[in-house]
């Protein structure tokens, strides 16, 4: 087996930080009470990212397509006015989860990035889950890597990690950290096994050797129970935060994220250098035209 590369972290770390809110439909008041509260706690303790769940702004659990409506608010309405504010006035940046109402009519279940220089990034969910197909519509532009004081952050949201093309191109582009808002339902497991959802979460992050931290939200909401499986993942795939499953909470760690950049995972391999996109291509255009293996 070829030889592990050693690593010399970088001494120089960014605190990153990821709220876990118990989130309401309906209650947008006290959704906002929740994100300041949680926001203003992790910038004292020091966290310069700080990452919220997805759909932060609203809940998740739309009784249909007219409540989203009354919900749903424009990019530059009260919800996203108020991070950019807190990112200023606090010196952080959020990356946090809305149900957004576009120029256009449509709904979107998107993210923004708010930093003391102003929005800098707006992502519509690619991949939509389950009922969120008849709620949202799909955005089609690629996800955001944005170049930062502290590295260059890319955003996702959600059921998009799942998909290994989506985050193999925010690798590719150089992203240092993930940052992904997500609502994960809670699922049965077996009771010796970690929640599913994280173990993709740390494939994604060991295949691509690149930080991801995913903010999750707890609670019941409308008979809907959540994992609250909000966690901070390195870039060798393992987790660097505790899990507090179900309970509400901030957790954090310190990144080097420049770490990221350095993509040997053993003298001989790399997990960019490596690739054979030649390859792939069939698998791309859907796999139709995919040669079968012979013996």
């Amino acid at each position: 087996m070829p030889e592990a590369v050693t690593r010399v972290m970088s001494e120089v770390t960014t605190r990153v930080g990821c709220a876990q809110l118990a989130l309401a439909v309906g209650d947008g008041p006290g959704n906002a009470a929740q994100i300041r509260l949680a926001v203003n706690r992790a910038a004292d303790a020091g966290a310069k990212v700080i990452v919220l769940p997805e759909l932060a702004n609203t809940g998740y659990a739309f009784d249909d397509r007219r409540e989203l409506a009354s919900l749903a608010e424009a990019v530059d309405g009260p919800t996203v006015t108020e991070w950019l504010e807190l990112a200023r006035g606090l010196d952080v940046t959020i990356v946090g989860g809305i149900a957004e109402r576009g120029d256009d009519g449509r709904f979107y279940n998107s993210a923004v990035m708010a930093d003391p220089e102003g929005l800098r990034a707006r992502y519509r969910k690619a991949h939509l889950w389950n009922t969120e197909k008849g709620l949202f519509t799909a955005g089609d532009e690629r996800p955001p890597v944005v170049a930062t004081s502290f590295g260059r952050i890319a955003i996702m949201i959600c059921y998009d990690v799942e998909f290994s093309e989506w985050v193999r191109d925010v690798a590719l582009r150089g992203a240092d950290l993930l940052c992904l808002p997500v609502n994960w339902p809670l699922y049965p497991r077996p009771a010796t096994e970690r929640p599913a959802e994280i173990v993709r979460v740390q494939a994604a992050a060991s295949s691509n050797r690149m930080f991801i931290a995913a903010a999750d939200r707890t609670s019941e909401e409308r008979g809907q129970d959540w994992l609250g499986g909000t966690v901070i993942v390195d870039a060798d795939g393992f987790p660097t935060t505790a899990l507090q499953l179900g309970r509400a909470g901030t957790v954090m760690a310190d990144l080097p994220l420049a770490d990221a950049r350095r993509k040997a995972i053993s003298v001989g391999n790399d997990v960019l250098a490596d690739r054979r996109p030649e390859l792939y291509q069939a698998v791309v255009d859907d796999g139709s035209q995919a040669r079968p293996g012979t013996i």
